[in-house]
């Protein structure tokens, strides 16, 4: 069976994502047709031998040759960009992270052919508003990538926070720092590291908003991580913790938050969006959130913009705090989330590329 796919192949999220994909489907013996987005391709985070090499260009080279615009044909990425398409016939899988969609994000998702959500929140949203081709199918634990190290990181037996996801206010990361040093802060039991790296933000930008989330501050047991090209030193990341926290205020997945959960950390997370759909009481403290706030930072959220408006969830610094603190109860009773390694079990790519076929077909 051949399989046409539009989608990037990038060391950003959507491209790890997309070539987990692909990668699943030349495993399976597909041949593919693949359009990548963007023109260029970047595989630097990834292990690639030659034979998928090899695939994967001669899938780009032949695609442009060989496909017919009456094929139908995957696509992964954003919403705004999802209109135009190579095929009469779209089934495209994008991410939304707020509550609000606009009347051009409906008539986008309207006029493909199917549009897979991994956020029931989210599809629960379309539908609402009378997008009748929407589906639900959920991300996966990336084995190819991620894997439980058996290894001590540090000498002593601090207990080590992390915080994922590139920084911005959609993802609560001022709120989150401000209130864990409030209660943490230069205390040698607790470490929290933040790999926040945000790669659409110049470097000066990012140091300020670092300087002013910390109000001039110092703490010894704080670190801001650069950007880790290869995900072999991410997965060295996620193992190095005990307790990943995953308080953003939207999300369409979070790979990082699940793939800690799934590697056997404990975890403390807000209670809504797409964590509802893997995180629960079981594997992980959750958090009710408290309200919702506007999404709107002036970079990557403005008001009044045809795409991505509306709000994300906030919580309580306190019941922040009483989650972190059940969280380390949890650590210190049992130092492996036996729960969160459940995950990997039931979220593979393998259901994850049935169900898209399904689709296909």
């Amino acid at each position: 069976m051949d399989l046409a796919c539009n989608l990037p192949l990038n060391n950003l999220s959507f491209g790890q994502t997309s070539f987990a994909l692909i990668k699943n489907l030349y495993e399976k013996g597909f041949k593919a047709k693949i359009f990548p987005i963007g023109g260029s391709i970047d595989l630097s985070s990834q292990k690639v031998d030659q034979n998928l090499a090899a695939w994967i260009k001669n899938s780009i080279d032949g695609a442009t040759s060989n496909f017919s615009r009456k094929e139908k044909i995957f696509k992964l990425w954003h919403i705004n960009g999802s209109l135009e398409s190579f095929a009469e016939q779209q089934v495209l899988f994008s991410f939304y992270e707020l509550d609000s969609p606009t009347s051009v994000e409906l008539n986008i998702v309207k006029n493909n052919h199917k549009v897979i959500f991994s956020s029931k929140y989210t599809c629960d949203i379309f539908k609402s508003l009378g997008c009748n081709n929407i589906e639900y199918i959920p991300l996966f634990f990336d084995s190819n990538n991620f894997t439980v190290k058996d290894k001590k990181y540090n000498s002593d037996d601090r207990v080590v926070f992390n915080l994922v996801g590139k920084l911005e206010k959609r993802k609560n990361h001022k709120k989150v720092i401000q209130s864990w040093l409030k209660k943490y802060g230069n205390n040698p039991k607790y470490f929290l590291q933040c790999s926040v790296f945000n790669p659409f933000l110049k470097q000066e930008d990012q140091n300020a908003l670092i300087n002013s989330i910390l109000e001039g501050n110092r703490y010894f047991n704080i670190s801001f991580l650069s950007h880790m090209q290869a995900n072999e030193t991410y997965n060295d990341y996620l193992n190095s913790a005990n307790i990943i926290l995953g308080m953003s205020g939207g999300e369409g997945w979070g790979l990082p938050e699940f793939h800690s959960l799934a590697l056997g950390k404990h975890a403390v997370m807000l209670d809504a969006h797409s964590y509802k759909d893997w995180a629960n009481n079981n594997n992980s403290v959750m958090v009710s959130p408290s309200e919702k706030i506007e999404a709107y930072d002036g970079m990557f959220f403005s008001k009044g913009s045809p795409f991505n408006q509306g709000n994300i969830f906030s919580f309580k610094e306190e019941a922040f705090i009483a989650g972190c603190e059940e969280a380390v109860k949890r650590y210190e009773s049992n130092k492996i989330n036996t729960a969160g390694l459940e995950l990997q079990k039931k979220y593979t790519i393998d259901n994850t590329v049935s169900q898209i076929l399904k689709l296909m077909e």
